[in-house]
């Protein structure tokens, strides 16, 4: 099964959210997942790797702490959409020195984060583990290696050199078994509306919209 790459935005969108993401973090993961899969990267399977670990935790436990150039979570393992998002506020760093980030999960959805680095400088950001690299001017990618599950490290930093970029897609092919996972945090954002989910935040909330 093939989808768009709206609906690949619009999935990721709404899984994310049903993971417990606020609507702002899931517009962010539809973007990124959408990013990835535009270049040949499997960006569901990083998401729903992200999505099962995280599940409606606390965004505190998963969101960088910075100890100068070196950011790490409190909780253990650093979301890359929460890093990736206070990356981008944080472009201007990177032209002073690289960044260290410590254990990440699902790391290559900081990818679409450093592109926006890159477009920011308009120069070009590398993105290093100990046994891949990517590199991207915030168009074209190029991956050497493969961005594991967990990176325990990686280091990003300005320059770098894009040899081989990865082909468009215009289409994503995503595994069945990632995509029911995606579907079904998805699925949690229409269930229909109690007195508890409105007030933890689901659903319209306590206001009447009609």
């Amino acid at each position: 099964m093939t989808l768009s790459m709206n609906e690949v935005e619009a999935t990721a969108k709404r899984a994310a959210r049903g993971a417990g993401y606020s609507w702002g973090l899931a517009e962010e993961a539809g973007k990124a997942t959408r990013w990835l899969c535009e270049r040949d990267v499997d960006g569901c399977a990083a998401l729903a790797v992200l999505l099962q670990a995280f599940d409606c935790a606390r965004e505190a436990d998963w969101s960088p702490l910075a100890e100068g150039s070196h950011w790490q979570a409190p909780g253990g393992n650093l979301c890359p959409l929460l890093a990736g998002a206070a990356l981008s506020d944080h472009a201007r760093d990177l032209q002073v020195g690289a960044l260290v980030f410590g254990a990440t999960l699902a790391p290559v959805l900081l990818l679409p984060f450093a592109a926006s680095c890159a477009a920011q400088s308009q120069g070009i950001v590398s993105v290093g583990l100990p046994n891949a690299r990517a590199v991207t001017d915030g168009d074209a990618l190029a991956i050497d290696g493969v961005f594991p599950e967990r990176a325990e490290n990686m280091e990003i930093h300005m320059g770098g050199e894009i040899a081989a970029p990865a082909a468009r897609r215009s289409r994503a092919a995503p595994g069945s078994d990632m995509l029911q996972i995606l579907d079904r945090f998805a699925r949690r954002t229409f269930a229909p509306a109690t007195e508890q989910s409105r007030l933890s935040g689901a659903g319209a909330g306590l206001s009447d919209n009609d």
